[in-house]
């Protein structure tokens, strides 16, 4: 019997030859829609005619990146941003069929596409071997997207501007969204351009539509993520009791022998030592783990001793709640992200001696969440 022919696994290289470049900036659709059966099943998707009388999701990609390729500020980027700011064209919308549903009243919503597309894009473009920065630049704009559509019309539109900007970069997040406005058919597409053009001039207002806003320290810089009266102006006092490095990574990535390596007298609060202390599996509840980590942290913060708190922490909202425990005793904190190839990761896992199910694994894959710059004093990526 014939064997089927293996289909080779895209790569970042491929990635990189397929984005247009001049005099001709002629997209490649013949090589691109075949990468990822991800993009093929665009073309079935439906969209609310209302909003996307050129039909269904893939004719509006590909709408959508013909325009951003026609655009002269486009062609003028670094190649770097080029390619980039390409991609994530080409993968904005890949959350939508994931979530696409036929109302009762007729009309067809998407909800949450943005964030499931940020996603699906992490783990492709992660199995390509992008780049760390560029992989998560991308997915920041596929994320916040939609933003620069209704930022004018939030309360409080220069804050959400200047969070937005530790986000993703604003300049080249309204260039996407003119593009986004530009490949579709819709009666109100110059009221969206319009709300593109005051969403950038928000952001020139803030002081940070080229890069992040800068805030006077790193505490204020957190401080202000986490109260929603904060001023951005206002120089926080940093007087830290002590300093705790959080680790954040999939299992088998190598976060205990960064710890063994960079902190090899801190001591560490382990949940995977916890749980063999406590008889408790990984795939247990588990409730009793994390009490007993937050109570040998509480100890560690009362006395001001310095240690790491080692645990996947892959998603926002797990870290949010060591994070918040954190500050409220007063740590600096350190966010140390590690990351692996998918085949070394595997690799690494197995050679555990409490090797994580592959389901586990791919579970987390799925929503996995890097920290971002916001979420802590400082954050390192070790990849």
């Amino acid at each position: 019997m014939m064997r089927r022919p293996i289909k080779p696994i895209v790569t970042h290289d491929d990635l990189l030859s397929l984005v247009p470049t001049g005099p001709l900036w002629q997209v490649g659709w013949t090589a691109i829609w075949p990468l990822w059966p991800e993009l093929a099943t665009l073309d079935t998707c439906p969209q609310d005619p209302i909003h996307h009388a050129e039909g269904d999701v893939g004719t509006h990609t590909r709408m959508v990146v013909e325009a951003l390729v026609a655009d002269p500020d486009w062609q003028n980027l670094s190649p770097d941003d080029r390619s980039y700011l390409f991609w994530a064209a080409v993968l904005h919308d890949v959350g939508k069929p994931a979530v696409t549903k036929h109302e009762d009243n007729g009309r067809i919503s998407s909800r949450g596409h943005s964030r499931v597309g940020s996603s699906i894009a992490r783990q492709l473009l992660w199995h390509a071997r992008s780049p760390f920065a560029w992989r998560e630049a991308l997915c920041g704009i596929i994320a916040h997207h939609q933003l620069p559509f209704w930022l004018i019309e939030r309360p409080d539109p220069v804050r959400l501007a200047i969070e937005t900007s530790w986000r993703c970069r604003p300049d080249l997040l309204c260039l996407h969204a003119r593009a986004d406005a530009l490949g579709r058919i819709c009666l109100d597409q110059q009221a969206i351009l319009e709300s593109t053009s005051l969403a950038e001039m928000t952001f020139q207002d803030a002081g940070c539509l080229h890069k992040s806003f800068a805030f006077a320290n790193d505490e204020s810089r957190v401080a202000f993520f986490e109260l929603a009266d904060r001023d951005p102006n206002y120089a926080a006092h940093e007087n830290f009791k002590c300093t705790v490095t959080v680790m954040s990574g999939l299992p088998g990535a190598g976060k205990d022998t960064w710890v063994s390596h960079h902190r090899p007298d801190h001591p560490v609060v382990s949940l995977d030592l916890i749980r063999d202390e406590l008889g408790v599996s990984a795939t247990d509840n588990q409730g009793q783990v994390i009490q007993a980590a937050h109570e040998r942290a509480r100890e560690y913060l009362r006395s001001g001793t310095d240690f790491v708190w080692n645990a996947t922490n892959v998603t926002r909202q797990n870290r949010s709640k060591v994070l918040r425990l954190l500050r409220d005793y007063g740590a600096r904190v350190e966010i140390v992200y590690v990351e692996v190839s998918p085949d070394q990761l595997r690799r690494q896992n197995r050679n555990r001696p409490d090797a994580v199910p592959d389901a586990v694994i791919d579970h987390l894959t799925r929503k996995l969440e890097p920290p971002e710059m916001w979420e802590a004093q400082q954050i390192s990526i070790e990849c």
